[in-house]
């Protein structure tokens, strides 16, 4: 299996080997590619970032990301959660929206200066 990880710059391209034996990489050229190859065939996680409504004057939506990486298989499940959700005050960066999303233990934070 080909895969291009994502964790640094370098978008090193891996090869990856899943036998009896274990997970091979080659192409890697940092061991965090190898650890991204072994967490993606195991349990891919990623960092999200969206938007949400407001109904704040001057700002329709506000940029909002995750404060770390959710399951991919979850990333569905919290897109519909942001779309539901609706901001009704002026925050700070880094706000915490949604603590704990999806029980995760990640949180939703704002990306946008707002005060």
């Amino acid at each position: 299996m080909e895969m291009v990880c994502i964790v640094c710059p370098n978008g090193c391209r891996l090869k990856v080997d899943n036998s009896a034996e274990g997970v091979k990489v080659a192409g890697a050229k940092c061991k965090r590619g190898e650890a991204f190859a072994q967490t993606e065939l195991t349990n891919p996680m990623r960092s999200v970032t969206s938007s949400v409504k407001t109904t704040v004057k001057n700002y329709p939506v506000v940029s909002v990301r995750t404060d770390g990486e959710i399951p991919k298989s979850k990333i569905f499940d919290l897109i519909k959660e942001l779309s539901e959700f609706t901001l009704d005050k002026k925050v700070p960066i880094g706000t915490i929206l949604i603590k704990n999303v999806l029980n995760t233990g990640i949180n939703v934070i704002t990306t946008t200066e707002m005060i």
